[in-house]
């Protein structure tokens, strides 16, 4: 039986996500900062496998969730809400969106464990902060599909890796396991592996070519 995963951000990722999801067959429970009222024509548009909620609610739903707002405002959610979850973290550092984040700013942090040190009780699973939102869908292909687009997954539990990366693969990408959430740098923003679309390989000789912000 498929379980409920919760969605707190309804934004261009978080819409797309829950498009793609709700058609695999998996029940969404999505919220925003606005309530549950402001996401009636999205949950319209996704039929009975969707339901709007508070972001208690979504955080809630099930042990996936994913967390899909922007970066500044993570912190805002606090800090137990999401206990003994698998957290999904999409998230990218936009300073002039975001504010200075000092721990971002020189790099003794990526943004994935920025956001791991806020849950400190969830499990967090860095995967689809490189893929703009309308590719979720239009890029999406079948297994075993030659040159499929690959998206890159990072995280400290195997099981949890593994649950992300079984997911991507179901909603139609290769997942290429990176490592733990330090090594998440190499996918952030402005960084080869970016936004446009690579294979499996293409991606891997990406991320080898990326350098810190700092030796920019």
């Amino acid at each position: 039986m498929t379980s409920t995963i919760g969605i707190i951000g309804s934004g261009n990722i978080g819409s797309a996500l829950a498009r793609v999801l709700t058609a695999a067959g998996h029940p969404v429970v999505i919220a925003n900062s606005r309530g549950p009222a402001s996401l009636a024509p999205l949950v319209a548009e996704l039929g009975e496998l969707a339901t709007a909620g508070t972001v208690e609610q979504a955080a809630q739903a099930g042990d996936l969730v994913v967390v899909t707002i922007p970066l500044g405002a993570v912190t805002g959610i606090p800090s137990t809400l999401l206990e003994g979850r698998i957290v999904i973290d999409t998230n990218n550092y936009y300073p002039a969106r975001d504010g200075h984040i000092a721990e971002l700013d020189d790099e003794s942090l990526t943004t994935a464990e920025y956001v791991a040190r806020h849950f400190a009780g969830a499990t967090v699973v860095k995967a689809f902060n490189h893929i703009p939102a309308l590719h979720i869908a239009e890029h999406a292909q079948a297994a075993g599909t030659p040159d499929r687009r690959a998206l890159m997954v990072y995280g400290e539990d195997a099981a949890a890796v593994e649950r992300v990366r079984a997911l991507i693969d179901e909603l139609g990408f290769d997942a290429v396991p990176g490592g733990g959430l330090a090594e998440s740098w190499r996918i952030q923003r402005d960084m080869p592996g970016y936004g446009p679309r690579f294979t499996a390989a293409e991606l891997t000789e990406k991320l080898a070519e990326a350098r810190r912000y700092r030796d920019q």
